[in-house]
């Protein structure tokens, strides 16, 4: 026990020492550079002359202003996780509840930016994966894809290859653009190009056709999801993107199932016009994109600042309350120094490696369902159905386990969970006897759901890890990239000698890359929470002042306790009534 009394003795070290206290009267000497009482701590934000600090406990902060008769004359926080009050000397006073204009704030946000950013997603997910349906439609008659086009299996998996090369290359440059241009404009420059391309798609008469519009395919569909995840940190706190991200995720899930429905029905349309079933498919799919394209650049919100919706109150909210997280809206673009500190910090390509290894079985479920329903025992059209319910429990679960890891703050321990899970079915299904189809139709809507649902967790772990929304970017969008080798990978795993043996090297290497991933998700929360231990007993890692705890536990820190972190080059003190060391 850490008495609050500034007097009282401590273990913190002389950088970590309670200050003394100032008299109200004195307060006005406090000024934005630190002068006055204080001129090592540097004091410049939004809240009057006060920054908001870099303390990363709150699971909901909330920043007002108010006037005590004393204060510290440096930064503290003598509040709990729950909410914290800032004056305008500096003090975070007692915890306050999230107000009731800050949830309306949240709920009128989500209602503008959730649903369309769900609905772009799946629009694109249903355009990237409608080629795996198109591999089986009416392959029994031979007017198929690769039937009409003179393709191989290998070439097949050539073509699908090439897509994620390009989506590799060129999400980090998308993710620049999103920001140079704004989201709206961006995005449904995106959904456009990529609406044309996939209704040229239904075009193609060979190899070399398919293969190059897959490319094409692949540069202007790369930057939507890094760029979705990195729209969100202009809206909502750390604690509030994974069950948003979820939504958005799981909306691949409900393509994947509206996807085989549609290609079900679809699939009556062989020779319609003249034209295979497959042709069909790309044209009708194709051009939701193109017309929805409009409704973006039109409605998509770009940022807090610039919205006609809110009212001057709530866009003074809607910033105020994610200054603290180091967002800057429109304001900030990404400085080299922010660039090379994200490209050479060794933590985040751990995370890329846990991205890697869930990038397998996402990719092979995407674009392999129908192929591994067709080997279930399922024929011709009724492949196509089967994929309906896997997807379709997937999108239950993934919101489930998104919610569920905001609730308990632990992120971590969620994507963990549902990789074992995805992993245990990957391998029952391997195990299996090819014809015990229906124990593996089970096993396959297991895996589904446990790969599919630890994604978003591990998305917003990622991002709460990150100084700025500037470097959240380029992380985001370097950590998808450096899924596409995972996504590559996950082409060449369900191979079609394989079919009646049931498809068991590709079972075998998802269920192996999942627990990787569990293992990543484990031995890093360990690090950080050692990382944590170190920062709170000496203010400082590797003998260089932090800014914040990592983000170990959650979303948002590993201590249930009172934390403030450096502001300029020195730590501020902690004046911790109840340290709660549960990791050490």
């Amino acid at each position: 026990m850490v008495s609050p009394d500034p007097t009282a003795p401590s273990f913190l070290p002389p950088a970590l020492t309670p200050p003394p206290l100032v008299p109200k009267k004195e307060r006005k000497h406090l000024g934005t550079s630190g002068s006055g009482t204080n001129p090592e701590i540097s004091t410049q934000g939004f809240c009057g002359d006060l920054a908001p600090l870099n303390y990363i406990t709150g699971t909901a902060i909330k920043m007002v202003t108010s006037v005590d008769e004393e204060a510290p004359a440096n930064p503290t926080i003598i509040g709990d996780k729950d909410g914290y009050e800032e004056t305008t000397t500096g003090v975070i006073e007692a915890p306050v509840a999230r107000t009731a204009a800050d949830k309306a704030l949240v709920l009128k946000q989500d209602l503008r930016i959730v649903p369309l950013c769900a609905a772009i997603y799946l629009l694109c997910y249903l355009d990237r994966s409608n080629i795996g349906n198109a591999k089986t439609l009416n392959s029994n008659v031979h007017h198929d894809l690769l039937s009409d086009t003179g393709m191989t299996s290998y070439q097949f998996t050539i073509a699908l290859m090439v897509f994620l090369i390009a989506y590799a290359v060129f999400e980090v440059p998308s993710n620049y653009f999103l920001k140079k241009f704004s989201p709206s404009k961006w995005i449904a420059f995106l959904m456009f190009s990529w609406g044309a391309i996939t209704v040229g798609l239904g075009g193609a008469q060979s190899y070399a056709s398919v293969t190059a519009v897959r490319f094409l395919l692949g540069v202007f569909e790369a930057g939507l999801f890094p760029g979705l995840v990195y729209y969100l940190t202009f809206w909502y706190r750390t604690e509030e993107r994974s069950i948003r991200v979820a939504f958005i995720l799981a909306s691949a899930t409900l393509a994947g199932a509206f996807g085989g429905a549609l290609a079900y029905g679809i699939g009556h349309m062989d020779q319609a016009g003249g034209l295979s079933a497959w042709r069909w498919l790309f044209i009708i799919e194709g051009i939701p994109s193109i017309l929805s394209s409009v409704a973006v650049f039109f409605f998509l919100p770009d940022y807090p600042e610039t919205v006609k919706w809110l009212s001057v109150e709530e866009r003074a909210l809607a910033v105020e309350r994610l200054r603290v997280e180091g967002s800057h809206g429109h304001s900030q673009s990404l400085t080299w120094a922010q660039a090379k500190e994200t490209l050479t910090d060794w933590r985040l390509y751990a995370h890329y490696m846990i991205y890697f290894g869930i990038s397998v079985p996402f990719s092979s479920l995407s674009l392999f369902t129908p192929s591994i329903t067709a080997g279930l025992g399922y024929a011709n059209l009724e492949a196509q159905l089967m994929t309906v319910s896997p997807y379709a429990v997937a999108y239950v679960v993934t919101i489930f386990f998104a919610w569920s890891a905001d609730h308990f703050n632990a992120r971590a321990l969620h994507s963990a969970a549902g990789a074992t899970i995805g992993a245990c079915a990957f391998m029952a299904s391997a195990l299996l006897p090819a014809t015990a189809y229906q124990k593996r139709y089970g096993c396959l809507i297991v895996a589904c759901s446990g790969s599919f649902a630890c994604i978003p967790p591990l998305l917003g772990w990622l991002s709460s890890n990150v100084d700025s929304t500037a470097a959240a970017g380029l992380a985001i969008a370097l950590n998808i990239s450096f899924g596409a080798p995972g996504q590559i990978t996950g082409v060449w795993i369900y191979t079609a000698d394989e079919a009646k043996k049931g498809y068991p090297t590709g079972h075998w290497v998802n269920a192996g890359m999942l627990f990787f991933v569990a293992a990543g998700c484990v031995a890093l929360t360990l690090y950080y929470r050692m990382l944590n231990h170190r920062i709170l007993r000496t203010g400082s890692v590797n003998g260089q002042a932090v800014k914040k705890l990592y983000s170990s536990k959650d979303g948002n820190d590993a201590y249930k306790g009172w934390f403030v972190s450096v502001t300029g080059n020195r730590s501020a003190h902690l004046p911790l009534p109840q340290l709660d060391l549960p990791y050490s």
